[in-house]
């Protein structure tokens, strides 16, 4: 159902392609639908804006990969396993894993996409697998929390999606090497700014895509991104 009076519709969820139905209808009735962070690619909506997922969860693992120098044994986890864009992370992962003979990847594991259940799965997964020494957590769902990684700083080498401010003090105490961080800033920002354009100026996109690089945060430059937030939450 589209309420009556509105001009144009944002959605930001990772279940966002659940809505292709609901999207269709709105621009039936000449109500645009933009998506961002999470995308409905069966349906009418006029732009997505986003990392691209596949890419997302193979530079997971190659950044991973780089901090184990090509050996090692290896787990990653993702949230809820029928989001389309977290399959896609998925299936990037395993997919440049194809090309690190010398590191086994045991699995994928998913969870409810909570902090607790994220560092339930990953302390489940840890005491059946010791011999883990990397991980590549596909969001930061784990890291929303204190003490979450329950490893020496630095023992098992780690590399996340998001740089969220919780996350960085993870990256400061050393037990993540490597922060992926997505443009959620300027998903905000432009998600109105195409809107504005798309109903006031009648622009139209050359591609329904439009997708934002990650920015890697590591110790070297934590404070440095530390900083962008403080100027993005004063606005």
């Amino acid at each position: 159902m589209v309420l009556g009076g509105v001009n144009g519709i944002i959605i930001s969820s990772s279940d966002a392609n659940k809505l292709n139905d609901a999207i269709d209808r709105a621009e039936a009735r000449g109500v645009p639908v933009l998506t961002f962070s999470g995308d409905a690619p069966g349906s009418k909506r006029f732009l997505a804006i986003g990392v691209d997922d596949f890419k997302c969860g193979e530079q997971t693992f190659l950044e991973l990969a780089k901090l184990l120098n090509g050996k090692g044994i290896v787990a990653a986890i993702d949230g809820n396993p029928n989001a389309a864009n977290l399959q896609q992370r998925a299936a990037g992962f395993r997919k440049a894993a194809n090309a690190y003979p010398g590191i086994k990847v045991l699995d994928i594991y998913y969870h409810k996409e909570t902090p607790l259940d994220a560092v339930a799965k990953i302390e489940q997964v840890m005491q059946a697998h010791p011999e883990i020494t990397g991980w590549g957590f596909l969001g930061g769902w784990p890291l929303f929390t204190d003490k979450a990684l329950n490893w020496p700083p630095g023992s098992i080498k780690c590399v996340s999606v998001d740089a969220l401010p919780p996350e960085l003090a993870y990256v400061r105490s050393k037990h993540v090497q490597l922060l992926l961080s997505q443009d959620v800033y300027g998903y905000g920002y432009n998600s109105v700014a195409r809107m504005i354009e798309r109903i006031h100026l009648k622009k139209k996109v050359a591609d329904p895509i439009e997708n934002t690089p990650l920015t890697p945060v590591t110790l070297e430059n934590v404070d440095a991104f530390a900083k962008n937030w403080e100027k993005w939450l004063a606005k």
